[in-house]
């Protein structure tokens, strides 16, 4: 199913003007620009599970996130798909040469219901690099998205698959908070069990038991579909040190 195919009516509130105001790169500008600029990046509103890239049908746009997340992954050749990372809002991600994005053989995936902005090859020139304010944003952002990418393989090799797991639900935890994605208890995180094994390097198995432990610790609680942070300071804890004997209890208590 193809971005178009999956798109959904758009609600009034939310127009292309709002799709902008509160993305990072675009903080710099006045209203007035920001109105130009909307007038030129067609927003969509997706179902979750909406094909978004594929490289078998590759496109040159530029997607940025401002509601909901978006899965990237590979698909073995074994025919497994492989998630290697998962956007929240203000990500940027596409095929765009012209600021160093590329998918490669990546799909992207709506995660959940989502809302995004797309911009044309020619849009990206025109508009966003002749901005200096906008192009230090960006760069600042792939910056980032690649100390995340470094830090995750760091994390790989010097921690155990209790630290990374803790520390990719730190991470989703700080995306969903900044989506308003909330539980009545905590921010949600749509991952599945395997989802977060391949985004920690680990199996199915050994993350629904890891899962099971901080849940017994009081740290998250599982829901169909999801996993809802209760104490984040709590599971950077447990990213930093793993003490099986004496896991670390919640002030919420169990679930």
């Amino acid at each position: 199913m193809t971005a178009e195919a999956g798109r959904a009516s758009v609600p009034s509130s939310r127009t292309p003007v709002f799709c902008l105001s509160e993305v990072e790169v675009f903080q710099d500008l006045s209203e007035q620009e920001m109105v130009d600029l909307a007038a030129r990046a067609p927003m969509r509103t997706v179902a979750a599970g909406t094909l978004l890239w594929s490289p078998h049908e590759p496109q040159k746009v530029l997607f940025i996130v401002k509601v909901g997340s978006v899965r990237i992954y590979w698909i073995s050749p074994e025919g497994r798909r492989v998630t290697l990372a998962v956007l929240g809002p203000g990500a940027l991600f596409g095929e765009m040469e012209l600021i160093g994005q590329r998918m490669g053989e990546g799909f992207a995936e709506a995660q959940e219901p989502s809302v995004l902005c797309l911009m044309s090859e020619y849009d990206v020139r025109t508009m966003l690099l002749s901005d200096t304010r906008i192009v230090t944003r960006i760069v600042t952002g792939l910056g980032r998205r690649l100390a995340e990418v470094e830090q995750r393989l760091a994390d790989t090799v010097l921690k155990t698959a209790p630290q990374r797991v803790a520390a990719v639900l730190c991470r989703l935890a700080a995306a969903a908070r900044e989506s308003g994605l909330f539980a009545q208890r905590g921010p949600h995180i749509r991952l599945t069990h395997e989802q977060l094994a391949e985004l920690v390097g680990t199996t199915r198995e050994t993350a629904t038991k890891l899962l099971g432990e901080l849940r017994g610790a009081g740290l998250v609680t599982l829901r169909r579909g999801g996993i809802v942070v209760l104490d984040v300071e709590g599971l950077r804890a447990v990213a930093e040190h793993w003490d099986y004997g004496r896991p670390r209890r919640s002030r919420h208590g169990g679930d």
